[in-house]
């Protein structure tokens, strides 16, 4: 068949509102969020239903005609941008929004793939619940592209990934049937868990659809907290003892080194920093009560940072003295990625290592890179409670062509990076997938074993190959 007529047949299924062939209404959804991945695609699908997903991803399968889901096209690794050979479809989920139901009796909520996050969360607050799980891209991420891929955040530390907080799914296979998961059973022993196999599986086992998430009760009260320490061992011990005064209601806890804060501080308008004593290192605490009667989470910050300060594992603290200081200080956090992008290229890394290594490795690893790769400057910021750092080399001072400084170093500074990763006994990538991006070093640095069991997964489900090709599976002579 031709493309043209390949195309008539899903226009057939899903009516003139479900095919998008206007070169201007795809261009902006061949590029990935960073502009590192370019594709090509004759034609955007755009089911509004289940139904109308499963029937396209059955004519897709009868026609050998690769799909690549597509939710806000947010990824940071090339995993929603379609081939460049133009040999896919984009299927977007992005008509497929509706929160089903919100029940706060059940703490659940079951939203289609297309609904975003930030409408999650504004939702929730209206039945006095929340979903706790927030990143920068809230506005535009997709509840399906979350689920895909295993999202994380800045709340891990107290409420996990989206494994934790995925209760149910609803999913279209790549044969076109529809896996209906959505009970939220608390006890299922009926074999395989189909519902975890699909996420973080970046689509590449099927579609989906819709999901059932945990909600939690709203917070009553929080403190938000900002702290300068001399090293991310300090932060660490800070850490520990503010979970020895104030237990799980911990919910937040970031490092950012100082050299990051200056460049919000540079690039950020209206930033400031929270503290009169600039440090080596940062450390932003939030803590949030669920009911009032509990003694005020600031006044049991206070008391921890105190006892930091007294101990010397603090050089300086302060608590935000209300709502609006509270947001500027998660401002600094939030801005981190696009003053790091003002400062200048940089290849940037989204890693975990255990908990307990992580405050070496954030020095050691910097310092080696240093050494490495001379000119360069390397940092890191991160959530410390869950190991996930976010470590950035960047290019030498004044360097004005940043593509063609990443196409001359960035493969040895990949290797360099993940191999100090895998040393340090962590994963290389913590919360954003692997996508197209990080497939080769998948299967560079992964056991035999772990490649085999993927790809054999891949093939049973998907035989055809249809599910977001190129994706995640390392290539045979990758792995």
């Amino acid at each position: 068949m031709t493309g043209q007529s390949i195309i008539d047949r899903f226009a057939a299924l899903l009516g003139p509102r479900g095919v998008i062939t206007d070169r201007d209404d795809i261009a902006p959804w061949l590029t990935d969020w960073r502009g590192r991945f370019h594709g090509a695609a004759a034609a955007i699908l755009a089911p509004a239903s289940t139904q109308e997903v499963a029937a396209a991803v059955a004519l897709a399968s009868e026609l050998g005609v690769p799909l690549v889901p597509q939710g806000g096209n947010t990824s940071m690794v090339g995993g929603a941008t379609p081939p460049a050979d133009g040999s896919a479809l984009i299927l977007s989920l992005r008509r497929m929004n509706r929160i089903r139901s919100l029940s706060p009796d059940d703490d659940l909520a079951i939203c289609e793939a297309g609904v975003i996050l930030s409408h999650l969360h504004e939702a929730a607050e209206v039945v006095g619940r929340r979903f706790p799980l927030s990143l920068g891209a809230k506005g535009s991420a997709t509840i399906g592209g979350l689920v895909s891929t295993n999202a994380g955040g800045t709340q891990v530390l107290r409420h996990g990934t989206m494994r934790a907080l995925v209760a149910g799914i609803e999913a279209v296979l790549p044969d076109g049937s529809v896996f209906e998961g959505l009970d939220a059973l608390k006890k299922d022993n009926r074999g395989y868990d189909l519902r975890q196999l699909l996420i973080g599986a970046e689509g590449t086992l099927g579609i989906v659809t819709a999901a059932s998430l945990r909600l939690v009760p709203a917070i009553a009260a929080r403190a938000v907290g900002w702290a300068g320490v001399r090293s991310p061992a300090d932060a660490l011990a800070l850490l520990r003892l503010a979970e020895a005064r104030l237990g799980d209601s911990v919910e937040g806890f970031e490092i950012i080194a100082d050299d990051g804060l200056g460049h919000v501080l540079s690039h950020i308008p209206g930033a400031r920093c929270p503290i009169a004593t600039r440090a080596p290192w940062h450390v932003l605490i939030e803590v949030d009560h669920a009911d009032m009667r509990e003694p005020g989470p600031a006044e049991r910050l206070e008391d921890a940072l105190a006892q930091a300060l007294e101990r010397g594992i603090a050089v300086d603290a302060a608590v935000a003295a209300n709502e609006a200081q509270a947001q500027a200080f998660w401002r600094i956090r939030e801005s981190l990625s696009e003053a790091e992008r003002a400062q200048g290229p940089a290849l940037q890394y989204d890693i975990s290592v255990p908990v307990a290594r992580m405050p070496a490795f954030m020095v050691e690893a910097a310092d080696a890179a240093e050494r490495a790769f001379p000119g360069t400057t390397a940092s890191s910021f991160g959530h410390l409670g869950d190991g996930n750092v976010h470590f950035h080399v960047r290019a030498p001072r004044g360097t004005a062509d940043g593509p063609a400084w990443i196409a001359r170093q960035g493969q040895a500074i990949n290797a360099f990076v993940h191999d100090a990763v895998v040393a340090a006994g962590g994963s290389i990538s913590a919360e954003h997938g692997i996508g197209q991006m990080k497939r080769a070093e998948l299967g560079r640095l992964s056991s035999p074993a772990r490649i085999a069991a993927m790809r054999a997964i891949k093939a049973a489900l998907d035989p055809r190959g249809i599910m977001n090709p190129d994706k995640l599976i390392p290539r045979a002579g990758e792995g």
